[in-house]
């Protein structure tokens, strides 16, 4: 059975069809994996090696990848539902295959290692452009390019380079010639037919056709920045984000960039310590101020995050340590300020309270800044048994109160039914006794 290659497409006579993907799971326990039977069939369809799209589930599975082209396995490690894999396949088709101008998928890609760069061009309408190369699928892309970049097939590519001999002859120059004149020189009348990348050579000579192609160049060597970025290990990302934040601080421009800060985390793949870098540069001995100049900052990091709620109590033992006059007899106050501003949540608090770390201060310190919390943290917790009781009070006072409608006035009232309980006889008094 075939669906539209553009599934968003729902015209049966679209005709850019393609073999609706067949999965098959073998093996069990830790060697199960999921093979695509016809991934050749349906890599053909797209145009694309079928490394491709194995590879991109890979990469949007966070699974391993197997590829046997002779026998034409392509596997998955994991058992995968072929109807999620379709879906994936989708993602893929809108990344890699379809044009960005027409939705066409009648499109090449034209990779160049030595560039670092990944190119696209529709036959359908001739737009050209370029990929982000931030996907991890790029990486892969950029190390096994397609057999032929320059063409649709490797037959037309034959069929170019039989023509452009033909030309070279014409001309009375040898191959190599021809190449080396059309690169050092514009294009001769006589010479018209051209690799596309011989085409950048006879492009516009304007001043602002040059800085177009210079702003391209930036957005590919940025692109490619940041791709190998995420390929670096952990020490060196969060140094590169430390290096990000204290630019925003020494530029003036960190108070209206947290978004542009959070952004950066992310890219880096270091967002729950993003917290312990912001106390180092954000932070000092006026904390308690800093707290409320910041706090955007901190809460698009720690919000409903208690992996980074963490890092952000490491980072003020760290603090406490490089500010022990000012800050340590004020410990339980400031912790008090983090939590009233939604930076630290109650059980978080509490698992913290509750095992004295050497992670980022000495033991000896350490001990000493829980010390100093014990009032706080002794006051959280019987606020929240408090607030527990309350709760039980309300739900007793809840089962005591009736609703009832009034027809004359049209309205819900709520009126307190007292319990049944049995009523007291009059005491006997004792004037004498008064």
């Amino acid at each position: 059975m075939s669906v539209n290659v553009n599934r968003s497409v729902s015209d049966q006579f679209y005709r850019y069809k393609m073999p609706r993907l067949i999965a098959k799971v073998e093996g069990k326990g830790n060697g199960i994996k999921t093979v695509i039977v016809n991934m050749v069939d349906v890599a053909k369809a797209l145009n694309r090696p079928p490394t491709y799209p194995t590879k991109f589930f890979g990469c949007e599975l966070g699974a391993q990848t197997q590829f046997d082209a002779k026998n034409d396995r392509y596997i998955v490690n994991g058992s995968h539902e072929a109807n999620k894999l379709q879906d994936m396949l989708d993602g893929f088709i809108r990344k890699f295959v379809l044009c960005t101008e027409c939705d066409n998928p009648e499109t090449d890609l034209h990779v160049n290692p030595k560039k670092q760069t990944i190119g696209t061009s529709c036959k359908a309408c001739g737009n050209r452009g370029m990929l982000d190369t931030r996907h991890k699928l790029c990486t892969f892309i950029l190390k096994n390019p397609p057999e032929s970049t320059d063409s649709g097939s490797a037959s037309a590519k034959k069929e170019k380079e039989k023509k452009n001999r033909k030309k070279d002859k014409e001309n009375g120059s040898s191959g190599g010639e021809a190449v080396l004149y059309k690169r050092t020189s514009a294009c001769p009348s006589g010479v018209q037919d051209r690799d596309d990348d011989d085409e950048d050579w006879a492009e516009e000579t304007t001043e602002e056709a040059q800085r177009r192609r210079m702003e391209e160049i930036s957005d590919h060597a940025k692109n490619l920045t940041l791709s190998e970025d995420l390929e670096k290990p952990l020490e060196e990302r969060v140094n590169l984000f430390y290096s990000f934040v204290k630019h925003k601080k020494e530029s003036g421009t960190i108070d209206a960039a947290d978004k542009e800060v959070l952004a950066e985390a992310e890219r880096l793949d270091v967002k729950a310590m993003g917290p312990l870098i912001l106390s180092e540069l954000l932070f000092n001995e006026n904390i308690r101020d800093q707290i409320k100049k910041y706090k955007r900052h901190f809460l698009r990091f720690c919000h409903n995050n208690k992996k980074a709620q963490k890092y952000l109590l490491g980072g003020f033992e760290c603090l406490v340590k490089l500010h022990q006059v000012q800050l340590l007899p004020r410990v339980a106050i400031i912790l008090k300020d983090l939590y009233d501003a939604d930076l630290l949540e109650e059980d978080v608090i509490f698992a913290w309270a509750e095992r004295v770390s050497k992670k980022y201060v000495s033991k000896e310190l350490a001990k000493e800044i829980h010390a100093r919390a014990a009032p706080f943290v002794k006051w959280l917790k019987e606020a929240e048994e408090e607030s527990e009781g309350s709760e039980e009070e309300k739900e007793e006072e809840d089962e005591n109160v009736e609703v009832v409608y009034s027809s004359s006035a049209r309205e819900l009232k709520v009126e307190t039914v007292k319990p049944d309980t049995p009523e007291k006889e009059e005491e006997d008094i004792d004037i004498d006794a008064i």
